[in-house]
């Protein structure tokens, strides 16, 4: 039988395809420190269940495409909260920030078009890119430079009469920089020049530290020719419930991005009940989880910063540090982790960068560490790492 060439030149997730790998490792007895998935271990707020429990609807029925009103009423007052100021008639719920960026990117570019990424970038928008035939033209960051946005000019070579927006995570999966005012007046600037779209995802807009300040781009007058895609996953700790939002205030590209919505019926109703129950809540749930994950990023800053010859900056956001490491080949470092190396039994499994670049060859010698392990299991995982690494090399 045959398949699709569509899903044949598709890649295999960088950040799951070497759990076979781990699961190995573990009916061996090892203990695997997972920093490889941005799954947070904090408990989901008991608010999510609560208000699923108190409404106990008799039929869990379809709700409206766009997600109950109630649901993006209280979207609404949050985006607002941050001077982000959506209507409830602007903002589409989807199944998860990952159909709002499928959504996104099928509403502005034809199969064969061209949208413009900053690389290293979240894995996924590759997938989602390849499942619609869109091709992601890449803009490279480099570690030097804590991964900060490239020049105006490399934005101009990446153009062509195919490019139809530009997509970007702020902060950032997987480097964890953020952005700053500049350097989004500079993106915002090339895409009102040359009649873009901008995607923003903006996943991780809480997690901004040392004092920097999350921007969104819905911040520039250019607002019209934005999408935000967004999430509950993170800064609740929901990733299963699978609730994100596709939000423009473009009347004309919400109402086509409508007939999507309508096509897929509508997102789960019980898990946007839940939603409304965590965006009712007061802001002490998610001043601890960043107060957690400062914490987290400190203890991962200490670490790395004692491995010879790593190459990276201290994060600025989200919950994650790209390195650039002294080895040849990051993916195999992985692999050999998992199979020949431990410390007291115990191995570490992080996501080999690779996969997080559109150009080929790039990346092979940085990973990415997600910090989503209380400190002290932190500093346990990245000296195993740092040890990993000079034990690789003297092979």
């Amino acid at each position: 039988m045959n398949f699709s060439q569509r899903v044949l030149n598709m890649q295999a997730s960088p950040i799951r395809k070497l759990v076979p790998y781990a699961e190995e490792a573990k009916k061996a007895g090892k203990t695997v420190l997972h920093l490889n998935i941005g799954q947070p271990d904090l408990e989901t707020p008991k608010a999510f269940f609560d208000y699923i429990e108190n409404y106990k609807p008799e039929v869990i029925a379809y709700t409206h495409s766009a997600g109950l009103m109630e649901l993006r009423e209280a979207f609404s007052k949050y985006y607002n909260k941050h001077d982000i100021p959506f209507t409830p008639e602007e903002i589409i719920v989807t199944n998860g920030g990952s159909e709002a960026i499928v959504f996104a990117l099928a509403a502005i570019a034809d199969p064969g078009d061209e949208v413009i990424v900053i690389e290293p970038f979240y894995a996924n928008y590759r997938g989602f890119a390849e499942m619609i035939n869109v091709k992601l033209v890449p803009v490279r960051a480099l570690p030097e430079t804590g991964y900060a946005v490239p020049s105006t000019e490399e934005f101009e070579k990446a153009l062509s009469s195919k490019t139809r927006g530009i997509i970007f995570s702020n902060p950032s999966n997987p480097t964890g920089a953020v952005y700053s005012e500049e350097e989004l007046k500079r993106i915002v600037d090339f895409a009102k020049k040359h009649d873009l779209f901008i995607i923003s995802d903006e996943v991780y807009r809480e997690f901004t530290f040392d004092g920097t300040k999350h921007i969104s781009t819905m911040a520039f007058e250019e607002y019209d020719r934005t999408i935000v895609v967004d999430s509950i996953s993170k800064r609740y700790s929901a990733c299963g419930a699978r609730v994100g939002v596709f939000a423009t205030k473009n009347k004309e590209l919400y109402n086509q991005v409508m007939k999507m919505a309508q096509s897929r019926l509508c997102p789960p109703m019980t898990a946007q009940l839940g939603t409304i129950g965590l965006l009712e809540m007061d802001d002490s749930y998610i001043k601890e989880v960043y107060e957690e994950y400062d914490k987290r990023r400190l203890a991962v800053y200490e670490e790395l910063s004692k491995i010879e010859g790593a190459v990276f900056k201290k994060p600025k956001g989200a919950f994650y540090v790209s390195v650039k490491l002294p080895i040849d080949d990051s993916e195999e470092f992985v692999k050999w982790m998992l199979t020949d190396f431990a410390i007291d039994n115990t191995t570490v499994m992080v996501a080999p960068l690779t996969g997080f670049y559109a150009t080929e060859g790039s990346g092979k010698q940085e990973i990415r560490i997600a910090y989503v392990l209380e400190s002290e299991k932190l500093k346990k995982a990245t000296y195993i790492l740092a040890e990993a690494v000079k034990a690789y090399n003297n092979r």
